[in-house]
C-alpha cells in the first residue's frame, strides 16, 4: 500500500500523519493516534458508534476516508472537555444514567452537540431525529433524549448568564 500525507485539526491540533491510502478515520483515530472514544461498530455505517463531528457536521468515521479530511477540523469526545472539565452533554449523559455499557456513548453525544450548535432549544421529536442514526442496545433512548434535552437547557442558561 502507498502511504499518503493527511494533514487535519482534530480537537483543536493540528495533526500531520502519514498513513495507508484507503484507511478510514476509524482506523487512523484508534490505531494512528490512539482515540479510543470512537468506537469501531459495525463497519458498514448503520450503527453510529464511529460518529465524529467534521467541519460540522456527524460524520461515520468507519465510511469515511482519512486522507479526505485532509484541512478539515474534525472533532471526537476527547475534544469536548475544556480544562478537564465535562462538556454538559457528557455531565447530563452521566447524571441522567443515560449510558448503560457505554458502547454508544460518544457518537450519541457527538450526534447531539452538532444538533445543540444548530439548535439550542431542540423538541424532543429534534433530538430523537438527530440521534436516529445511533443504535444503543441498553437504555431505550428515554434516559439519552432526557440527557440532551438537559444539556440544552443548561447550555442556554450558560449563554444568558455569559
Amino acid at each position: 500500500m502507498t502511504k499518503v500525507a493527511v494533514q487535519f485539526t482534530l480537537n483543536g491540533q493540528e495533526q500531520n500523519e502519514f498513513i495507508e491510502g484507503g484507511s478510514t478515520l476509524l482506523s487512523t483515530l484508534r490505531s494512528k493516534l490512539g482515540l479510543y472514544s470512537t468506537k469501531a461498530g459495525c463497519h458498514q455505517g448503520t450503527c453510529g458508534a464511529c460518529t465524529v463531528i467534521i467541519d460540522g457536521e456527524p460524520r461515520l468515521s468507519c465510511l469515511t476516508l482519512a486522507e479526505r479530511c485532509t484541512g478539515k477540523e474534525v472533532t471526537t469526545l476527547e475534544g469536548l472537555t475544556s480544562d478537564g472539565a465535562l462538556h454538559p452533554l457528557q455531565q447530563a449523559f452521566m447524571e441522567g444514567f443515560a449510558a448503560q455499557c457505554g458502547f454508544c456513548t460518544p457518537g450519541m453525544i457527538l450526534a447531539a452537540k452538532t444538533l445543540l450548535d444548530r439548535k439550542p432549544n431542540p423538541s424532543r421529536a429534534d433530538v430523537v431525529d438527530a440521534i436516529s442514526g445511533n443504535i444503543c442496545r441498553c437504555t431505550g433512548y428515554e434516559p439519552i433524549i432526557a440527557a440532551v434535552l438537559a444539556a440544552a437547557e443548561q447550555l442556554r442558561g450558560k449563554k444568558k448568564s455569559a
